[in-house]
């Protein structure tokens, strides 16, 4: 519970931060806190049965891992004697502890019974921390107080508690709740906004805890928050301090207003003078017997708690190892999952949390003036290379590959870590991308045939495609000349004499040798010569035949045979039409 109304008081001192806040920070949890929030979230039996509590526990700190955070798990350890009445209220054992046994100083704090169901509760907590490299302080008696020293050493940076107390034993930095819905956020309180916007120091606190009432004094019946504030800051804290001290706070029955309790105040100091025995913190000669309110002072000016030079403070601050098979045993018997979904949960984080650490070593390095380049690192770095570019809730992400992680081949990080860790991964995967479009385009062209041929292989292929073509050609000429013999046999056999006719015939035969025999010597070309496509063509000089067409003056009648003639199988029109396209395309590359 801690101090009533604190958290109301400390209201505008509160601050929401994004959850990325937490990166590479070292974090104390107050476990007993943690385990109560998760299990007050669902109280139902299956919630207990299905381990929600421990389910949310495990994603709370996967999400903390990722970010590269030092996490530090703290129990509660033995029930102080001041607090005994508290803590059986709560349970409702019906044991009523009267206030004068509770001020005994011979009182003994409580051994917590570990056989209870929030006991087991807190073991599997611990184990499930163990796993995921972990490690567990066990307090000597409240946990918050040793967050609170580790915190006031400076050995955490920040402490995770509900507990408003834990502000009274000292700390500085506390984070009162996590969510990780939407990105994530933090609930952060820092003593530094405390002082400065409401001028509340260490003591102040602590005289708010002893008029409004917390787990270890009951409070001033009838005094409300808002004029215990006012009350502290008309007298002031050290004035209000010393005197509670001094005389408790029986002055403060006489009335309940402020006004009236700041000139009770003036006059029994001037009447009373606090003697030089009282230190800064308020130790002085009286004892606790006679004055309850020292017992609570003392209570949370020097707990319990084991000191910042033990060993045992020093065996929880060396990073652990993650255990991959204890882990996935734990997520089998609690939460009934497989390994490859254990796996595809924690794997990534553990990953990024790699690659955090990757990037602060050669921020590290950067601010020495050393600045090697990725391949010469000390420590190599986890990401192979990025696959792609990706968009996550708005954010620019990259879908990386990854090296030496047995289970993991590829997840999601965000750009920023990219670009901080190995910019060169992100140099890489431009220079191929664009490679890539450059490729798709080209690929998307026309192939060029000339691209891996010599020109002797084309020299070789278009001369057994000419002399393929005319062989055929030939054949076709010499099947179309039978056709004129047995048309002329047959007009023999008609009667068709005409000597005109004849001769028109075999003039047309005569104009046709011609015109071959002229071609041939005017292009040069022979069954077995080879064309050198390398030298520029021969100009074509086709022969004159006006000359020998205009001395038939006459005209004659004969058969038409020019369809006939013409007519190519179509093979041959094939072949015809892939000489065609060849010829083009060695156009267009010598082009």
């Amino acid at each position: 519970m801690g101090v009533k109304y604190l958290w109301d008081i400390l209201e505008s001192c509160k601050k929401i931060l994004p959850l990325h806040h937490l990166q590479n920070k070292r974090l104390c949890i107050d476990l007993s806190c943690w385990v109560v929030q998760l299990q007050t979230v669902n109280r139902s039996h299956s919630a207990m049965t299905e381990k929600l509590y421990l389910k949310n526990l495990f994603h709370r700190l996967r999400a903390l891992i990722a970010l590269n955070c030092s996490l530090v798990f703290v129990s509660d350890g033995a029930i102080p004697a001041i607090k005994l009445a508290t803590y059986r209220q709560r349970l409702k054992s019906g044991i009523e502890v009267s206030q004068d046994e509770v001020n005994q100083q011979k009182a003994c704090s409580l051994k917590r019974n570990m056989g209870s169901e929030f006991s087991r509760m807190i073991k599997e907590a611990k184990a499930l921390g163990l796993a995921l490299g972990i490690p567990c302080l066990d307090g000597i008696e409240e946990g918050e107080a040793q967050c609170a020293l580790l915190n006031s050493e400076s050995l955490c940076d920040g402490c995770f508690s509900s507990d408003s107390d834990i502000f009274l034993f000292g700390a500085r930095t506390v984070y009162r709740d996590i969510c990780l819905a939407e990105g994530g956020h933090v609930v952060c309180y820092d003593m530094a906004d405390i002082e400065r916007n409401l001028g509340f120091g260490r003591k102040s606190l602590i005289t708010l805890a002893l008029l409004l009432g917390c787990d270890y004094y009951q409070g001033v019946h009838g005094l409300g928050p808002e004029s215990a504030c006012r009350l502290i800051k008309s007298v002031g804290e050290n004035n209000i301090f010393q005197q509670i001290i001094s005389a408790g706070l029986s002055f403060v029955n006489k009335t309940k207003c402020s006004k009236t309790l700041s000139q009770a105040l003036d006059g029994s100091e001037s009447s009373n003078p606090v003697h030089s025995t009282i230190d800064t913190w308020g130790s002085n000669d009286n004892s606790e017997a006679s004055n309850p309110c020292l017992q609570v002072i003392n209570a949370f000016l020097k707990p319990k708690c084991h000191s910042a030079d033990s060993d045992e403070v020093h065996r929880v601050l060396a990073n652990l190892p993650f255990q991959r098979a204890e882990l996935q045993q734990i997520c089998a018997q609690f939460f009934g999952w497989p390994v490859v979904k254990t796996d595809e949960y924690v794997l990534p984080k553990v990953a990024e949390r790699d690659l955090r650490r990757f990037a602060n070593l050669r921020s590290a390095s950067s601010q020495l003036g050393v600045q090697p380049p990725l391949y010469q690192m000390a420590v190599k770095c986890p990401v192979t290379e990025i696959v792609k570019h990706r968009k996550v809730q708005g954010r620019d992400c990259f879908e990386v590959l990854w090296d030496r992680l047995d289970g993991l081949k590829t997840s999601i990080v965000s750009a920023d870590l990219i670009e901080s860790a190995c910019p060169e991964k992100i140099t890489e995967f431009e220079e191929r991308k664009a490679q890539g479009k450059k490729e798709k385009q080209n690929k998307g062209r026309p192939k060029k045939l000339v691209k891996n041929t010599t020109i002797a292989d084309l020299d070789s292929r278009l001369q057994a495609l000419l002399l393929e073509i005319e062989s055929e050609g030939n054949t076709a000429f010499s099947s179309s000349h039978s056709s004129k013999t047995a048309i002329s046999n047959d007009n023999a056999t008609l009667g068709l004499t005409n000597h005109e006719g004849l001769d028109a015939g075999s003039e047309r035969s005569s104009e046709a040798n011609t015109f071959t025999s002229c071609y041939a010597s005017n292009t040069g070309l022979g069954q077995n010569q080879v064309i050198d496509l390398s030298s520029p063509s021969p100009p074509r000089n086709l022969p004159n035949f006006s000359g020998s067409l205009q001395t038939r003056n006459q005209v004659v009648d004969v058969i038409d045979l020019s369809d006939s003639e013409t007519e190519v199988s179509p093979e041959h029109a094939r072949k015809a039409r892939e000489l065609r396209l060849f010829i083009a395309s060695i156009r267009d590359d010598i082009s």
